[in-house]
């Protein structure tokens, strides 16, 4: 037996020229090739007589490399201070409290436009957005559990818990974080407002030639894109399907169990004529699952004309969902939708909402089950500086990897890229005002085919004048021959 699970290694203080985090660097190294610092300064008004020491559009950068890092409060940023050489002059924990206590409401909405300008450069430049297919938006509300009665607007929850009830709105495709409403914990999971100005920041946050004709008010003729939006049973509401007709945004919203949706599929019992095979997502034949579509059976008029119900049904197995109604043998679930197609290709739409839980995950991954503040707007911003890390490091694992990199969880990628170790190289003369450091080879990625190691991780060529958005592989420098476990990677 060996139960040894460390080698004899001797660990001695006072170390020079080891820098940690090279790969949250290269992650800020992207951000600044985008541009958010100096798009955010320009949204946030100077309160005092004189400038800041720290840029307030640099802070809030600042602090999203922190929480992507794996930050849960102010004093994590503490973490960046202490690799100057890396992220240069970074804000005290105290600035950084400041800070978030500075913005409100309007400086949010500021904020979100520059965002958007910033989502725009990089849709244009992922094959994933681009094209002429349909943009799925996903909206669902989460719980973020508090241990304190000290927080604004902390309540209790619907599930006997105590806290916030914060809204979103995700893309499928990506799972950026379009919008988001912080709300006391006891608010309502079917408030039509929240749906509506969620969906309306969503619409927003999208290029101006897909949000064109998808705005309140827009002509819909002007639509170039279709948009689509899908939510649970608490978006089945009068009020948020005539929303998304307004703005027209087709919608698929599970459906309440109701006298009127029960007769109707007990009328399709036993009719197996008008049962389809349900398709997996990957449009294979879901096993003992079937589709049908019930639209001429219901009469509501509270429904948006053309609204159509579809039924799924599924033998029931340990630990199903609730059902419409009771049943033996099935279980059965319907959605309302207004979206064009067969109903066995709507269900498999439908059922893909299911992605909107690892969005949300990702965010709790990210800070946002830490509300570190007692107030309400303060605590708003840093759930708003949640949502832009996990989109920066969603951008920067669509532009700059390939294979499972690019949907990796924030977790994954902590253990696999963002605190990647090295060292520095006195051998490389500095030019051009760049330093470099020497990254560890194979001391950060342990799983992964070689080309999404970190040593492959490369600069990423300026963004300017349109350029495209690349990386390259490292290479050593002209009369440079390095050790056989390093890489030089330039820093700028």
């Amino acid at each position: 037996m060996n139960g040894i699970s460390a080698s004899h290694v001797i660990v001695e203080p006072g170390g020079t020229g080891v820098v940690a985090h090279v790969g949250l660097h290269a992650l800020g190294s992207f951000a600044d090739r985008l541009g958010p610092g100096d798009a955010l300064s320009a949204r946030i008004p100077l309160t005092g007589e004189r400038l800041p020491v720290h840029d307030r559009g640099k802070v809030l950068v600042h602090t999203t490399l922190m929480l992507a890092g794996g930050g849960e409060s102010c004093a994590d940023i503490e973490h960046l201070r202490l690799q100057s050489d890396l992220f240069g002059s970074v804000p005290s924990d105290s600035t950084v409290f400041r800070t978030f206590h500075q913005l409100d409401a309007r400086t949010r909405a500021g904020i979100a436009e520059a965002v958007a300008e910033l989502r725009a450069k990089v849709w244009s430049r992922t094959s994933v957005t681009t094209g002429s297919s349909p943009v799925i938006l996903d909206i669902d509300a989460s719980l973020v559990e508090i241990h304190t009665d000290g927080k604004q607007q902390a309540a209790p929850t619907y599930k006997g818990g105590f806290g916030f009830h914060p809204m979103f709105c995700f893309v499928d495709t990506t799972g950026e974080v379009l919008s988001g409403v912080l709300r006391p914990g006891n608010a309502g999971a079917n408030t039509v407002s929240d749906h509506v100005e969620v969906l309306d920041q969503a619409i927003a946050q999208l290029p101006a030639a897909i949000a064109t004709g998808h705005r309140s008010g827009d002509d819909a003729s002007l639509a170039n894109r279709t948009v689509v939006v899908r939510a649970d049973s608490a978006g089945c509401t009068e009020g948020f399907l005539a929303g998304c007709r307004a703005r027209n945004v087709h919608f698929f919203v599970t459906a309440r169990s109701n006298p009127q949706v029960t007769a109707a599929v007990c009328d399709a019992i036993g009719i197996e004529t008008v049962w389809e095979p349900a398709l997996t997502q990957a449009c294979e034949p879901r096993q003992g699952a079937a589709v049908c579509e019930l639209t001429s059976l219901i009469a509501d008029d509270k429904l948006p004309e053309g609204t159509r119900l579809i039924v799924r049904r599924e033998p029931l197995h340990p630990g199903a969902q609730r059902s419409l109604f009771p049943s033996l043998d099935f279980r059965y679930w319907g959605f309302y939708t207004d979206a064009e197609g067969t109903p066995v290709e709507l269900d498999a739409t439908m059922r893909a909402h299911a992605h909107v839980e690892q969005h949300i995950q990702r965010l709790k991954d990210s800070g946002l089950c830490r509300m570190p503040f007692t107030s309400f707007e303060a605590n708003a911003t840093w759930m708003m500086n949640v949502a832009m890390s996990a989109d920066l490091v969603r951008w920067f694992q669509l532009l700059c990897f390939d294979g499972p990199w690019v949907d990796a969880r924030p977790k994954a990628m902590r253990w696999g890229h963002l605190p990647c170790p090295g060292t520095a190289d006195p051998q490389i003369t500095p030019t051009g005002g760049s330093r470099h450091r020497r990254l560890a080879r194979h001391g950060c990625v342990a799983r992964g085919p070689p080309t999404h190691r970190a040593h492959h991780l490369s600069t990423i060529t300026a963004l300017q004048d349109g350029t495209s958005l690349t990386t390259r592989a490292p290479s050593d420098p002209p009369g440079h021959s390095g050790p056989p476990e390093m890489a030089a990677v330039p820093v700028d």
